[in-house]
């Protein structure tokens, strides 16, 4: 429109109808831009990034004609790019804790990208016993050798090779369905989906106190970092002893910092009491993760002296003091008990909240709408589409629902 008006203005000399016909042009142009294909074309770009074929955008704009724009933007899902490059990069920040797209594929994303494929329910995603792979053998991109690599506990090869190879993870014969229980050996109950993978143990239970567990769960499954759950109001008595209680001599840090996050983080952090990673036979550089049922890992007993009359940690029962507090606000769900022991109980948790499916649609939102919902009426379609996803769990619905706002007026 810009243009128009510089070119009337250019042209005003030499005629009136050349401006209007620049005019015509601009406004043509406008209304074109607001029509069923251009709104199909609009959903197959946010979700797949590729221009789609003449024979799709003909099938999604007559969709979006009848009024049916979500069943538009599931035929633009059906392109393996959107499973390939779409998902990859939505997940993979989710496993790493640089929280970058640009990682190796690995059993965390992959295993997302397979439950989202399928439509599992994304219920599943902190609790079930769910892996997906690549078996040996099965065939890349045309020119290249097929799968080598078995699936290991300890090592990402087969996962590097599936991304070299550029296996087609939209094919459920490539990308198969399996449980965690046939390949690494944990007992069914101890398993918790993603949590469980050896991508989530490599990067958020090595070393450490296992505390950057449960930040990662918080920041990609209730979408709240530690400091949005900071709450002084929580009693502290679950604090462990690496906690000091005068941290540089000055008790009033930890009154007023310290203990807001630590109350409430530290008694659900003890759901991954008997959890590690790393070497379990010594000095072998095979790293996986670690599983002792009834014994406390070590990690959780480490600087006792820090705070000797604080916390130690006997088991794995686990206490959710965010349902008091400002933190009730995320929905905890009434029906269920607010605490239990290890990490499958500790991730129905999670997923049961209403912070859960909400943080679900507000990412899909922000990866696919290039935006946060920041309007009134972004805020009101993320909370309805929240409503669905709470009933089904589809984050397929949830990516649909989502484009089909997106697709412009």
């Amino acid at each position: 429109m810009k243009q128009a008006r510089r070119n009337c203005k250019i042209n005003v000399r030499t005629g009136v109808q050349t401006a209007t016909a620049l005019l015509l042009v601009a406004t043509s142009s406008l209304a074109m831009a607001t029509g069923p294909r251009d709104q199909a074309k609009k959903i197959h770009d946010r979700l797949v990034g590729v221009p789609p074929t003449e024979a799709v955008l003909s099938t999604m704009a007559a969709q979006v004609a009848a009024g049916d724009p979500v069943s538009a933007a599931k035929e633009a899902m059906k392109n393996p790019i959107f499973y390939n490059t779409t998902l990859k990069n939505f997940v993979t920040p989710w496993t790493n804790a640089e929280q970058t797209p640009f990682a190796d594929l690995n059993d965390y994303t992959a295993t997302v990208i397979g439950m989202i494929r399928d439509d599992v329910s994304f219920n599943q995603v902190l609790t079930g016993d769910v892996l997906y792979y690549s078996p040996v053998g099965t065939a890349g991109a045309t020119g290249q050798t097929p799968v080598a690599a078995a699936y290991s506990t300890t090592n990402n090869t087969l996962y590097k090779e599936i991304e070299s190879k550029r296996v087609d993870m939209s094919d459920p014969l490539k990308l198969v369905a399996a449980t965690q229980s046939s390949v690494n050996g944990l007992a069914p109950e101890n398993i918790a989906g993603v949590i469980t993978t050896r991508a989530f143990g490599e990067a958020f239970l090595k070393a450490g106190t296992n505390r950057r567990a449960l930040r990662s769960t918080a920041m990609n499954y209730l979408c709240r970092d530690l400091e949005d759950l900071h709450d002084v109001t929580r009693p502290p008595d679950r604090i462990r002893q690496d906690v000091s209680r005068s941290p540089g001599g000055d008790s009033a840090i930890f009154l007023n910092q310290c203990i807001g996050c630590h109350s409430g983080m530290d008694p659900m952090t003890q759901a991954f009491a008997f959890y590690d990673f790393g070497e379990k036979v010594l000095n072998s550089k095979l790293e996986e993760i670690l599983v002792t049922p009834g014994q406390v890992q070590a990690k959780n007993l480490i600087n006792s002296n820090n705070f000797p009359m604080g916390y130690i940690v006997k088991d794995d029962h686990w206490d959710n003091y965010w349902r008091r507090g400002q933190n009730a606000s995320l929905g905890w769900d009434p029906n269920k008990p607010g605490s239990g022991t290890g990490i499958k109980s500790f991730g129905e948790e999670i997923v049961s909240s209403q912070a859960f499916a909400q943080c679900q649609v507000q990412k899909v939102f922000k990866f696919t709408c290039l935006r946060d919902p920041n309007s009134d009426a972004d805020k009101g379609e993320v909370q309805r589409i929240s409503g669905v996803f709470k009933q089904s769990f589809s984050m397929k619905q949830a990516f649909a629902e989502v484009a089909a706002y997106c697709k412009g007026e």
